[in-house]
């Protein structure tokens, strides 16, 4: 115990002796450490930990191909077809990007959303609060129940999901 302690002694002694040595062996030391735990956060939270649903090995996700796309979004009369006639899945949902005009007391902004069938939130066991979730038929071709009868601010949006 005595050889460690002599050795740790000597060793600091030397590091204080090249100050431009352990400056850069610090700083090495330190950005090796945050990178390997910067990767680490990525992996764990993309392949190592379970998807916040309840159970995540069920989801399943397919697309369609077209002519000038390998894979591609289901067109929403091919996907009620596709929910008409399943006899295989509990449950499905459709979910589309877009982007929309956010309309307000100031200028127009640009925001990313997505349009989803009524049954996206029971799915996927999203518990809106507070207010409610879609019932159906609000999404069916025509259907203006979400129009809003005023204008939507920043403050103020016109559909927000948060859930529990």
């Amino acid at each position: 115990m005595n050889t460690l302690f002599r050795d740790i002694r000597f060793g600091i002694r030397r590091l204080l002796w090249q100050p431009g040595f352990t400056t850069i062996a610090l700083i090495t030391l330190a950005l090796g450490n945050g990178i390997t735990t910067a990767l680490f956060s990525v992996v764990n939270g993309i392949l190592l930990s379970r998807l916040p649903f309840p159970q995540p090995e069920q989801l399943v996700t397919f697309d369609q191909s077209k002519p000038n796309f390998e894979t591609g979004a289901i067109p929403y009369p091919n996907f009620l077809d596709l929910r008409k006639d399943n006899q295989t899945f509990s449950a499905m949902t459709i979910l589309r990007a877009t982007s929309f005009s956010l309309i307000g007391t100031g200028e127009a902004e640009r925001i990313n959303g997505r349009f989803v069938s009524a049954d996206f939130c029971s799915v996927f066991g999203i518990r809106p609060v507070p207010g409610r979730s879609f019932v159906v038929g609000e999404d069916e071709p025509g259907d203006a129940s979400l129009i809003p009868a005023r204008r939507a601010t920043k403050v103020d949006p016109l559909v927000a999901l948060r859930y529990e």
